[in-house]
């Protein structure tokens, strides 16, 4: 079955995306999920090890960036791995990549939607209220049209930055930084930097959206393959900054056991009236991510429906807004189930695993593109399978365990769901 299946009855989506909204998308998403997210936990398995972790990490996601971005200029459309997947390498696989997308980020969603509720108001029943309502709300952003949800998106994406800014100066000024804190490579393992980059990975993974919204972009063979590795440079440039900064205040040990890291570094700075404003920017920058998300999942959701694969009745586009309303109301309400009983850092790892596979995908199917195609250079591909398989079966056993078993039920679904299609034919 090609991945332009059941594309063309059910309504298509108007393009006006831009390279500068989609960038900022992207950057939604990356920046809320990374640095308020996944630096703690990363610096727990790799202590002064931890930068090291990052390079790789951003490695592994260039490559996956330019994978992507060369297929989803040569497949335009909703989707992502999910369409490249099936043209390529075959409906399965492509099934597993959507599958995978859609399970693992929609834990991504709830973990967000939690960040969000547990610095808005910590008390845990408040937290979770907040993070429900957040749900709600951001969904109801996005089905009254995705130029709605760009506009906010730029707004948070400004806000977060000049938070971000302000804890690097704030720290890298401060009479308590001290070099010798980074101590790099001083107690680091291999295995922990491999786990340490896996688990950073999940701060990476923003510009998913940017090929998940193809069928929305202006001019997509254009625009997505620049958008897709300058939202990555961007994001590396801001992580890296932010995580000096933090180390050369507080080392990797005290980073690994806090849980407001930028609060406690702009406290570790002398910089206490930054602290309450630091927690004002991780909700903001939470909300960006989890609206990034909500959009991307319900795109998937939707080409998923498109060929069956999910129920037919997702694929309707509202013919007022022209998005998905049926998926994202959907995808909004499973988000809003799991945000009650999500845990933050076990989803971190949960959906660095399913990400990682869906990459993994992507990689494989652009190793299948002829040169006349816009085939990435060889290694490209090449070294993001391999980096993504490595950095998945890296993360914490829990993590590989339970991610291994939702694919496995995934592939089991999509077996009973064909054989029961040939019985009936």
């Amino acid at each position: 079955m090609g991945a332009g299946s059941g594309l063309s009855g059910t309504g298509g989506l108007k393009r006006h995306l831009g390279v500068f909204d989609a960038v900022v998308i992207g950057l939604g998403s990356m920046v809320g999920a990374g640095i308020f997210a996944a630096l703690a936990p990363a610096a727990g398995a790799a202590g002064s090890g931890l930068l090291f972790g990052l390079g790789l990490a951003a490695v592994v996601a260039y490559c996956n960036a330019m994978s992507s971005a060369r297929l989803a200029a040569r497949y335009p459309v909703s989707g992502g791995t999910y369409v490249y997947g099936r043209a390529r390498l075959g409906d399965f696989w492509g099934y597993l990549a959507g599958w995978a997308f859609v399970v693992g980020k929609t834990a991504s969603c709830a973990a967000m939607a939690l960040t969000v509720g547990s610095y808005v108001w910590p008390a845990q029943a408040h937290a979770v209220a907040v993070a429900v309502a957040a749900v709600v709300a951001l969904t109801a952003v996005n089905y009254v049209g995705v130029q709605k949800s760009a506009w906010l998106t730029r707004v948070l994406v400004a806000v977060v930055l000049a938070v971000l800014a302000a804890v690097v100066v704030a720290a890298v000024t401060s009479g308590d930084a001290q070099a010798a804190r980074l101590g790099i490579g001083d107690d680091a393992t291999f295995g922990g930097v491999l786990q340490a980059a896996g688990l950073l990975f999940f701060a990476f993974a923003g510009y998913a959206r940017i090929a998940t919204l193809g069928e929305e972009v202006r001019d997509p063979a254009r625009t997505i393959p620049r958008a897709i590795p300058l939202a990555l440079g961007i994001a590396l440039v801001v992580y890296a900054a932010v995580a000096v900064a933090v180390l050369l205040v507080m080392g990797p040990q005290r980073l690994a056991d806090a849980t407001t890291p930028l609060s406690d570094a702009a406290r570790a700075a002398g910089a206490d009236w930054l602290a309450p404003v630091v927690r004002v920017g991780a909700a903001v920058a939470a909300l960006g991510s989890l609206l990034a998300l909500i959009l991307g999942v319900s795109r998937t959701v939707l080409a998923m429906a498109r060929d069956r694969h999910l129920p037919h009745a997702l694929a309707a586009v509202h013919p007022k807004f022209q998005v998905p309303h049926r998926a994202e109301l959907v995808v909004g309400a499973v988000v809003a189930v799991l945000a009650a009983s999500a845990d933050v850092r076990g989803a971190i790892g949960f959906s660095s695993f399913g990400v990682l596979a869906y990459y993994a995908i992507a990689n494989a199917s652009a190793w299948t593109l002829a040169p006349e195609e816009g085939r990435p250079t060889r290694v490209v591909p090449v070294v993001g399978l391999a980096g993504c398989l490595v950095l998945a079966f890296s993360l914490p056993a829990s993590s590989v365990v339970s991610g291994a078993a939702v694919l496995a039920a995934g592939a089991a679904a999509y077996g009973i769901r064909r054989a029961v299609t040939a019985r009936r034919a």
